[in-house]
C-alpha cells in the first residue's frame, strides 16, 4: 500500500511539475488563458487529427461532462472547432482552428525544451526508461482494470 501511495504521490508531483513549466513557457508566449487540464487535452488533439470527443475523454481519463466542459472553454477562446463526422453524423470530431495551429508550434516547441531539460538532468537513457518504464505500467493497470488480465 505505501509503495503505491508513494508511486501516486511522486507521479501527482511530477505532474504538477512539468504542467506548470509549460503553462510557464507557453505563458511567456502569449497563450495566457489555458490551465494544466486543457493542456492535456490540446496536447491529445495537436497528436491526433481530428480525434472524437469519445477518444480524447478515454486518452485523457476524463468523464463526458468534463469533456464538454473543457471542449467549450477551448472552442470559445478560439484553439479548436466542432466537425460532424462524415462516416457518422452524430459523431462531433475536434480540429484546430488557425489560432489553434499557431498555439501546436509553440506546444510542440515548449514541451521539446521541457525534455531536453529533462534529459540534461536524468541522461537520454534513463529518461527513455522512465517513460518505457510508465508506459508499461499503464498499458498493464488498464488491462486489468478492463478486466483483459488477472489480478497477480
Amino acid at each position: 500500500m505505501k509503495k503505491i501511495s508513494q508511486i501516486g504521490s511522486l507521479l501527482k508531483r511530477i505532474y504538477r511539475l512539468y504542467s506548470g513549466e509549460l503553462l510557464d513557457v507557453l505563458q511567456q508566449k502569449g497563450f495566457t488563458d489555458l490551465r494544466p487540464s486543457f493542456l492535456e487535452v490540446l496536447l491529445y488533439i495537436c497528436e491526433n487529427e481530428g480525434p472524437s470527443i469519445k477518444e480524447i475523454g478515454v486518452a485523457c481519463g476524463l468523464k463526458k461532462q468534463t469533456m464538454t466542459s473543457h471542449l467549450n472553454e477551448l472552442e470559445s477562446r478560439g484553439y479548436i472547432i466542432r466537425k460532424l463526422s462524415e462516416r457518422d453524423r452524430r459523431e462531433q470530431k475536434i480540429f484546430l482552428t488557425d489560432y489553434g495551429q499557431k498555439f501546436k508550434l509553440y506546444l510542440m516547441e515548449a514541451t521539446s525544451e521541457i525534455e531536453s531539460e529533462y534529459s540534461k538532468i536524468l541522461g537520454e537513457v534513463e529518461l527513455d526508461r522512465v517513460e518505457h518504464l510508465l508506459k508499461n505500467f499503464h498499458t498493464k493497470i488498464n488491462s486489468v482494470q478492463n478486466n483483459e488480465l488477472p489480478m497477480l
